[in-house]
């Protein structure tokens, strides 16, 4: 059935969240659309607009032409925001044992969206044209941190991985070693932005990511999207 739609396992008072399949002219008051699909979206119906593969954009009063599998995100309380971790998010410490205890970064219930079937240099962005398909699981979860936040410089990851920007303002950057006076790209990320991915593919099932983080210079909410490799 065309769009399908269930809350998102992050959804609550504080955050509208929502995952909608096989979307057809699905109508938009307000909400960060973010295209969860190697293939593209449509959105207007006017001047209709190309939404690439794992990108997004800030719909109002907006239309969703058509698309695979679309996340509906926008923070709709900002007052308290901040107490996520006492609404069932995780200090990532909790996690991680080795994670600064000083390193105020909070992480939701991850959502298991279903199954993508893509080329991992496609996603990467390596080539254009899918040779080597392959199945993954796709997962999301947000993240929530005050400003002026860094959240913690890291180069390992078993899965594919972009971000999109959900609240207020931050940045991705890259760097030359496990330090900040090495970097060497700085991404800025604003409310609709998803940035490229930074991971190279190295062999089946095998990628590479530069040391990177996130930086929050506001209180921030970003997505993660996450592909995870299946057998």
């Amino acid at each position: 059935m065309p769009n399908t739609k269930r809350n998102l396992a992050f959804a609550d008072d504080f955050i509208h969240a929502e995952l909608v399949e096989d979307v057809r002219g699905y109508k938009v008051e307000d909400a960060i659309a973010i295209n969860l699909s190697p293939r593209r979206m449509i959105t207007g119906s006017d001047h209709p607009a190309i939404v690439p593969a794992w990108k997004s954009t800030w719909l109002k009063g907006g239309t969703i032409a058509e698309a695979e599998r679309v996340a509906l995100i926008k923070v709709r309380r900002r007052t308290n925001l901040g107490g996520a971790g006492l609404r069932g998010w995780d200090w990532l410490g909790d996690r991680i044992r080795s994670f600064p205890r000083d390193t105020p970064l909070y992480i939701s219930p991850f959502d298991h969206c279903g199954e993508v079937v893509t080329d991992p240099l496609v996603f990467t962005n390596e080539r254009s044209t899918a040779q080597a398909e392959q199945t993954f699981d796709l997962r999301l979860n947000l993240w929530w941190s005050p400003g002026d936040t860094d959240c913690f410089i890291h180069n390992e990851h078993p899965f594919l991985e972009v971000h999109t920007q959900i609240h207020g303002t931050g940045r991705m950057q890259k760097f030359h070693g496990c330090n900040e006076a090495s970097i060497y790209e700085d991404i800025p990320m604003s409310p609709g932005a998803t940035h490229d991915p930074f991971c190279r593919v190295t062999g089946h099932n095998q990628w590479t990511y530069p040391w990177h983080r996130y930086y929050a210079d506001t209180d921030c909410v970003w997505l993660a999207i996450e592909l995870h490799p299946k057998g």
